[in-house]
C-alpha cells in the first residue's frame, strides 16, 4: 500500500513538472506560448497539460499548431515497453472502458473549426524493439508519420495490420477517416525522469527570472504549488497571471541586465519533446528541421553542399552581433563539431554551451572548474592495415568501438589504424562532469592525433563518437590539429541505416 501511495505522489509530481516546464515559457520574451493549463476541463485524457500558442508554431506537416494537449503517464520503472496494440487496450492508460485511441478520436472531434491541434502521449516507457510503431515516430518532433502508416499497402502488410486494428477498433469506415484521427498525434516515449525535469525547470527558472530551488532540498516547491493552483482554480496561466502568481508567492528574482548576458543563439536540426522551444530570438535561431526527416537528411540534400554553408554563415553573422555567445544545439553531432570549427580557439569568441542530458539542462563553459572532477580517456591503438587514414572511436554516452570497427572494415579500406578513446569507468550519460572537463577530453583527443599525424599531417581522420555535443564542439575548436577529417552520424534510433553515415568533411 505504501509503495502505491508513493507511486501516485511521484506521478502527480511528474505531471506538475511537465506543466512548469511549459509554463515558464510564458515568461520568455521570444516564446509563442500564451496559455498553459494544468489539469484542464477537457478533452478527456488529453487534459493533463494544455499549451496554447499565438502565433501558431511549426511542427511536422504543412499546418501550424494552435494548441497541444498532453496525456502524461509516469511509471516507477523505466524498463516498460509498449507497441501499437496497446493503444486499443483501456488498461494501458489505467482506464476501464476507453482506450487511448478512443480518447484521441473523441478529443480530435472537439477541436474548434479553423484550429490545428496536436495530441501528445508522453510516457517514461519506450516502444518495443521491432514493433511497427517504432518506424512511425518522427525523430523531428515525435509526431506519428502518417505517410508511412498510410503507405498504400494492403491490410496484410506490416503497416496494414496496424491500420486495420486501429480502424476496426475505432469503428471507422476507411483509412481516410483513420488518417484524420491520427494526424498530429505525438508519441513522446522515454521521457525524462523526475530529477531531470527538476533540473530543467530550475534552469528555465533562472533564465526567466524566477526562483530556482536547491537539489539538496527534500521537496520541490513547484510540485505542490501546481496542485494548490488547481484547488484555487488558477490552473490556466497567461504571462500576466503567472507574473502575478510569482509576485504573490515571492518567486521573482532580479534578472541580469541584458548587456551583461551572453547572446543566446540556437541551431536546431531536430525538435525535442518540449512544447515550445525557446531560448534564442527567432533572428538568432537557425532552423534546419525542414532539411531532415527524423534525424536523416531529406532526399536530395547534402551535408557539405546544403547544411555546412548555412551553419557557417549563421555563426559568422552571430559573432558580428556579440563576442559572447550562449550556444543552444538541438542538433546533430556533426553540426556541433562544425560549430566548434567555426568558433575555434583562435576566434576570440567567448562561448558557453547549453548541454542537455539525463541530469537535465546545464550551461557548460570551458572554465567552469569541472576538469579536476572527471577522469581522462584510456587510449588504445589498433593496427588495421597499411593504409594512412586514421579511424577514431570515442565512447562516452554509449560504446562506439564495435560499430566503428564494422563500418571501417566494410567501408574504409584506406584506414590503417583505429584509435579508441574510452572512459575508465565505462560509458554513461553523466561521465562528463561539465564544460571544462569536456574541453580537457577534447584537447586530449587533439593531442593524441597531433602526435600520430606528425609524419603525415594530411592523413585523413574518420571520427566516430558517442559523446555529448559539447565535447564535439570543443573538439571542433581543435580542428586544425585533427583535419582533414570526416565526422560520422550514427543511427541510434535504428530506424534508418543502423550504422554510421559520413556527414561533413572538414579540412
Amino acid at each position: 500500500m505504501a509503495e502505491g501511495i508513493t507511486a501516485r505522489w511521484h506521478g502527480d509530481n511528474y505531471q506538475s513538472r511537465v506543466f512548469w516546464e511549459n509554463a515558464f515559457n510564458l515568461l520568455d520574451d521570444h516564446s509563442c506560448v500564451v496559455e498553459v493549463t494544468f489539469e484542464a476541463n477537457g478533452p478527456k485524457s488529453f487534459d493533463d497539460v494544455v499549451v496554447r500558442y499565438d502565433p501558431p508554431v511549426a511542427r511536422s506537416g504543412p499546418d501550424r499548431v494552435n494548441a497541444e494537449y498532453h496525456q502524461i503517464k509516469w511509471h516507477v520503472e523505466t524498463g516498460g515497453r509498449f507497441g501499437y496494440e496497446d493503444f486499443v487496450r483501456p488498461d494501458f492508460i489505467g482506464a476501464k472502458s476507453f482506450s487511448l485511441l478512443q480518447r484521441l478520436k473523441e478529443a480530435r472531434a472537439k477541436v474548434p473549426p479553423g484550429q490545428t491541434a496536436h495530441f501528445s502521449f508522453l510516457t517514461t516507457y519506450r516502444v518495443k524493439d521491432g514493433d511497427p510503431l517504432a518506424d512511425l515516430i518522427s525523430g523531428n518532433d515525435r509526431t506519428l508519420m502518417v505517410e508511412k502508416l498510410f503507405d498504400g499497402t494492403g491490410d496484410r502488410s506490416r503497416m496494414g495490420k496496424v491500420r486495420r486494428l486501429w480502424r476496426d477498433h475505432l469503428d471507422l469506415a476507411d483509412d481516410n477517416e483513420l488518417k484524420a484521427v491520427m494526424r498530429g498525434f505525438r508519441i513522446i516515449e522515454g521521457h525524462r525522469t523526475l530529477d531531470e525535469l527538476r533540473s530543467e525547470i530550475n534552469l528555465k527558472a533562472q533564465v526567466v527570472g524566477v526562483m530556482a530551488f536547491s537539489a539538496s532540498d527534500s521537496d520541490f516547491r513547484y510540485d505542490e504549488l501546481a496542485r494548490q493552483m488547481k484547488v484555487r482554480q488558477l490552473n490556466a496561466l497567461t504571462r500576466e497571471t503567472l507574473l502575478q502568481l510569482c509576485r504573490d508567492e515571492g518567486l521573482l528574482v532580479p534578472r541580469p541586465a541584458k548587456s551583461d548576458a551572453c547572446l543566446p543563439v540556437a541551431i536546431r536540426s531536430f525538435l525535442g519533446p518540449a512544447a515550445d522551444i525557446a531560448g534564442a530570438a527567432p533572428e538568432n535561431t537557425l532552423v534546419l528541421t525542414d532539411d531532415f526527416r527524423q534525424r536523416y537528411l531529406q532526399d536530395r540534400r547534402d551535408w557539405q553542399r546544403d547544411i555546412r554553408p548555412r551553419v557557417e554563415e549563421f555563426l559568422r553573422a552571430a559573432v558580428k552581433k556579440s563576442g559572447q555567445l550562449r550556444l543552444i544545439l538541438d542538433a546533430h553531432a556533426s553540426i556541433a563539431f562544425l560549430a566548434g570549427a567555426v568558433l575555434d580557439v583562435k576566434s576570440g569568441v567567448e562561448t558557453e554551451l547549453v548541454q542537455k542530458g539525463r541530469v537535465g539542462t546545464r550551461v557548460w563553459r570551458a572554465d567552469d572548474g569541472t576538469a579536476s572532477k572527471g577522469a581522462r580517456f584510456d587510449v588504445a591503438r589498433h593496427r588495421l592495415g597499411e593504409g594512412k587514414e586514421i579511424a577514431v572511436a570515442v565512447s562516452i554516452a554509449q560504446p562506439a568501438e564495435a560499430q566503428a570497427r564494422q563500418y571501417v572494415s566494410a567501408q574504409l579500406p584506406g584506414a590503417g589504424q583505429l584509435i579508441t578513446f574510452s572512459m575508465p569507468a565505462g560509458t554513461g550519460h553523466q561521465t562528463v562532469t561539465g564544460g571544462e572537463h569536456a574541453a580537457a577530453l577534447a584537447e586530449q583527443i587533439s593531442n593524441v592525433l597531433r602526435q600520430d599525424k606528425q609524419d603525415d599531417p594530411d592523413a585523413l581522420v574518420h571520427i566516430f563518437a558517442a559523446v555529448p555535443n559539447s565535447l564535439l564542439f570543443y573538439l571542433g575548436q581543435h580542428h586544425q590539429s585533427v583535419a582533414p577529417c570526416v565526422v560520422y552520424e550514427f543511427d541510434f534510433d535504428r530506424r534508418g541505416s543502423k550504422t554510421y553515415q559520413p556527414s561533413f568533411t572538414v579540412d
